[in-house]
């Protein structure tokens, strides 16, 4: 493991010792977990926007098919936000 040094407010230390204490398991443990639940979030849409690509069709006049890589980016930057 890495160690990291991390500011929080009093609050979030007072709710993180909470969180710790109603679990049985230590501060760190709480953060850790968090910040597991938060990057699973992002792999997560990354993949639902992965699995839009070649999903629809397009019509006259749409550029989707040459267009893809930034409709993609597009929505992906949209999706971060």
């Amino acid at each position: 493991m890495v160690r990291k040094q991390i500011q929080f407010t009093d609050e979030q230390v007072h709710e993180l010792r909470r969180l710790a204490r109603d679990r049985g398991v230590s501060v760190s443990a709480v953060v850790r977990s968090a910040v597991e639940r938060e990057l699973a979030k992002r792999d997560e849409g990354v993949a639902r926007l992965l699995g839009l690509v070649g999903k629809y069709r397009g019509g006259p006049g749409n550029n989707a098919a040459e267009e893809h890589d930034r409709y993609l980016e597009e929505a992906y930057l949209d999706w971060q936000r």
